[in-house]
């Protein structure tokens, strides 16, 4: 079976082609200029689900994020904070990066910010002045929107309705209420950069264009994000990135994931209606919110509770205990192999099946009572707990007790080392052989030396 992911542009699925192949996947990052929250988490989980999955079929993935590190938000937000814009992008571009690794997100293969792509934006906006898709007005630059006829196949808009409801800003100088600044003319305090037009700075649309077309290429295989992006923003890639190529289709797929709400509102900075995602984490962990949020489909919208997240503690914990519950004492046989490929089998059909965690999950709690039922039974029960944890990773699952989970584990494991040695000591082979077995199915090596014994995870 090959994975089919629902295309917002179309409306349908679409296959990727089959692996060995490189999927090149940019996914729109955030304007840091406040912390980060849970709904932040959403897109980060999400899309680093799809890369580890496309990789566990046998994809390599090319994927960029970027920072708008450019932005009016961040511009109010310095100047009233009286700091630079600089500064300001860098302190929540860092935090958010370690607020990803906590939650045990895979970097990035680029992490570009806008500021840093000055030369390619200027070269893009030059390229659709000379044909014809955008022009110079009083030292900004702006995208023509009716010099493409199918401007608003992303979102479904019409022109003629989108005009009905457009407003002038009397500070633009535009030649039509829909056209969008690609480059604005700078203002007293502002960051501004030299262009053609005079000193300014890029438009926020415009800034994703460049970025994509210079780390991925001209076409692209994934374009992600969330849902509140599919207008004006992504519409607004489409039709410049389109327009200066010339190569449609500028993505292959239009991935968008639902938002995250906080009772009838998304949540979000602008709306004050925050959960810090750092608070989160020191509460719940990486696993707990992990599993809250693939336990919706990715386009389903997911609406944040304390309860729900506790409901996604316990199954954390649930699946942790299964990962690495002991076989009884004395166990024998194993459970099938035809078995454990079965899990297999569905984890992967939920998963091609436009990248469906919340059946995937189910797997994977079905996994954990299938261990539980093996060592009831007597049987030996690292066979499924390998496949659990194996396919847990597939989704970022850490089964770790706490964010160092080898701090907290590190007693448990000493006591086992010594017991080891006392069952050696004993000449109780077997037994001790037993310990050092179930250490390393755990991912604990051990190797015994002239000093004694010494372990680390391997």
């Amino acid at each position: 079976m090959s994975i089919r992911i629902l295309d917002t542009l179309s409306n349908e699925p679409i296959s990727l082609p089959e692996p060995p192949y490189e999927v090149k996947l940019y996914v729109c990052g955030i304007t840091p200029y406040a912390g980060s929250h849970i709904g932040h988490a959403v897109p980060a989980v999400v899309f680093d689900v799809l890369r580890r999955y496309l990789e566990f079929r046998g994809y390599t993935v090319r994927h960029v994020t970027n920072f708008t590190d450019i932005d009016d938000k961040l511009i109010d937000r310095a100047q009233a904070l009286g700091t630079t814009v600089k500064a300001l992008a860098d302190q929540f571009s860092d935090q958010y990066l370690a607020s990803l690794a906590r939650l045990n997100i895979l970097p990035a293969t680029y992490y570009p910010r806008a500021t840093e792509e000055i030369p390619a934006i200027i070269r893009i906006c030059e390229g659709l002045i000379a044909g014809g898709h955008a022009y110079a007005s009083g030292g900004d630059v702006y995208y023509r929107v009716r010099s493409k006829p199918d401007y608003g196949k992303l979102s479904g808009r019409n022109i003629d309705d989108l005009l009905s409801g457009a407003r002038i800003d009397p500070t633009e100088l535009k030649d039509d209420p829909l056209d969008f600044a690609l480059w604005k003319g700078t203002k007293p305090g502002e960051p501004a950069w030299e262009s053609p037009w005079g000193p300014g700075r890029p438009g926020w649309h415009i800034e994703c264009s460049a970025m994509a077309l210079e780390h991925l290429g001209e076409q692209i295989d994934i374009h992600g994000g969330g849902a509140d992006l599919i207008f004006p923003h992504h519409e607004n890639e489409i039709a410049q990135s389109e327009a200066f190529t010339g190569k449609p289709p500028f993505a292959r797929i239009w991935m968008h994931n639902a938002l995250l709400r906080l009772g009838a509102e998304k949540m979000s900075k602008s709306l004050g209606n925050i959960v810090g995602l750092d608070e989160v984490l020191d509460t719940a962990g990486p696993d707990a919110i992990r599993l809250f949020i693939l336990g919706s489909q990715y386009r389903s919208p997911v609406t944040y509770t304390e309860e729900a997240l506790s409901a996604a503690k316990a199954g954390a914990e649930r699946l942790r205990d299964a990962a690495f519950v002991a076989a009884k004492p004395g166990a024998t046989g194993t459970v099938p192999t035809e078995t454990i490929a079965a899990f297999y089998e569905r984890f992967e059909e939920a998963m091609d099946d436009d990248l469906n965690t919340s059946r995937a999950l189910a797997v994977l709690f079905d996994l954990s009572r299938e261990v539980n039922r093996a060592r009831d039974a007597g049987l030996e029960v690292a066979a499924p707990q390998v496949a659990l944890r194996h396919l847990g990773g597939v989704l970022g699952l850490t089964f770790a007790l706490s964010e160092d989970g080898s701090k907290e584990a590190a007693p448990f494991i000493d006591l086992l080392i010594e017991l080891r040695t006392e069952l050696r000591a004993a000449k109780q082979w077997a037994l001790a052989d037993r310990v050092r077995d179930g250490l390393a199915a755990l991912g604990v090596e051990i190797k015994d030396g002239k000093e004694g014994t010494i372990w680390s995870f391997s």
